[in-house]
């Protein structure tokens, strides 16, 4: 099955990049100096800066008149476009595609994996292309630990993609996960099944072995009474979940959207809390006082309300809706620190701007805020020291956009340059 994985992302890396226009084929990185009207650095914007590239990293950046071009660097002039650190996507999917496409059960009962391959090689460059160099995908959804292949694929220039923090196959509680069909034993599952000391500590270990850079695990999930959502696994099980995958350097993330699945995690101490619509103002105190940040996913419950048929501006709000907005709010009054990340899979890929954009327009929070977060903040909870901001010594990942995004967000639409390792991977 590996060779076949690795031949299919060999082929489809050849085609890929053949039909998709902007994607520039590498070239070894040479000294480049670009000339932005402003550098938004992960922090604050800087009218008038510069930024000096050499060997795949930053080695300058301030006044343009202070900086000067080495012999024989390319300059690159960007008027009117602001050069920003490469956005990090903080919860992706790159083996599913928009469920208004095809439905979650039948990606994973029905999709042969060489054809689910064959389309993340294109979300991966959908995502590059976008301006996310960086991506923590956090779960393949039944598709193994292709999300590892992929990786590799990307690191050694078989295809374009931003560089992938991945999960692998997830963790879930027996039973609680699915698909499910009443008819059929032994379904194959969307993530691992594990429970116990001995299940759950095979498991953590066999992902990391494979080759997660984190682990996850569903908390809670759509198992209670009626389909409602219900805590999955014990305190003690989240907690030697945490411990095993913590003695290897790893975190734990924990998908969770009940106040008891997020508070059980929570004390467990994984990093980051994905969706948290049932957080109630005690546990996002509590959250706040361990440390660990909010993945709203506010374009997930967006998209998927979408889909069953709510038209935004018309007609009430749905529920799920309204839900969201209040954790996000109770979350930002606890001082919870917010993770940028969409769950994108759940609609197209690329079009991962949406996160933010939803954050600006409907939550309240302001285009600075949001970039920070998507930059300087993602990297630093996701121990990304080498990326997120422009500053000398840092991976050379950089984003030109049209005009100024931490006024307007929507500038984020308008990539014109896109540059990962000091290749350019689009530019003007």
């Amino acid at each position: 099955m590996h060779r076949i994985l690795v031949f299919c992302l060999l082929a489809l890396g050849a085609l890929t990049a053949r039909a998709q226009g902007p994607v520039v084929v590498p070239a070894p990185p040479t000294a480049t100096l670009l000339r932005p009207a402003a550098v938004f650095d992960g922090q604050d914007l800087h009218p008038g800066w510069a930024v000096l590239v050499e060997n795949g990293k930053i080695t300058a950046a301030g006044p343009a008149a202070q900086l000067g071009a080495p012999a024989g660097a390319r300059v690159l002039e960007l008027p009117g476009l602001t050069l920003l650190p490469g956005l990090i996507e903080g919860h992706s999917h790159l083996l599913l595609h928009p469920y208004n496409e095809t439905p979650w059960d039948d990606q994973v009962l029905k999709e042969p994996l060489a054809l689910r391959v064959a389309r993340a090689t294109v979300h991966a460059q959908r995502t590059l292309l976008a301006g996310f160099t960086t991506a923590r995908d956090l779960g393949t959804e039944g598709a193994g630990y292709a999300d590892v292949g992929l990786k590799q694929a990307i690191d050694e220039g078989i295809i374009p993609g931003p560089r992938l923090l991945v999960a692998t196959r997830a963790l879930v509680a027996t039973g609680s996960y699915g698909p499910r069909l009443a008819a059929v034993d032994d379904l194959p599952q969307g993530a691992q099944e594990a429970d116990g000391v001995d299940g759950i500590i095979k498991a953590v270990r066999e992902q990391i072995g494979r080759g997660a850079d984190v682990v996850k695990v569903y908390a809670d999930y759509r198992w209670g009474p009626g389909g409602t959502a219900a805590p999955t696994f014990s305190q003690e099980e989240l907690a030697l979940i945490v411990q095993t995958a913590r003695s290897t350097g790893r975190g734990v993330v924990a998908h969770a959207s009940t106040a008891e699945g997020m508070r059980r995690a929570v004390l467990a101490g994984v990093e980051t809390i994905e969706h948290g619509d049932g957080g109630t103002p005690e546990v996002f105190r509590l959250m706040k006082q361990r440390g660990v940040a909010l993945c709203p996913t506010v374009a997930a419950t967006d998209a998927i309300s979408q889909y069953r048929g709510w038209k935004r501006g018309q007609g009430p709000v749905p529920e799920r809706v309204l839900a969201k907005h209040r954790a996000v709010q109770a979350a930002l009054q606890a001082g919870v620190t917010l993770v940028m990340g969409s769950d994108v899979g759940v609609f197209p890929h690329g079009d991962n701007a949406r996160e933010l954009e939803l954050l600006v327009t409907d939550y309240g929070l302001t285009p600075q805020q949001v970039l920070r977060a998507a930059t300087a903040g993602n990297a630093q909870i996701f121990h990304l020291a080498d990326r997120g901001r422009i500053a000398p010594g840092l991976l050379a990942d950089l984003v030109a956009v049209a005009g100024d995004p931490t006024q307007h967000v929507e500038a984020l639409r308008q990539v014109r340059l896109v540059m990962k390792g000091g290749v350019l991977y689009q530019q003007p």
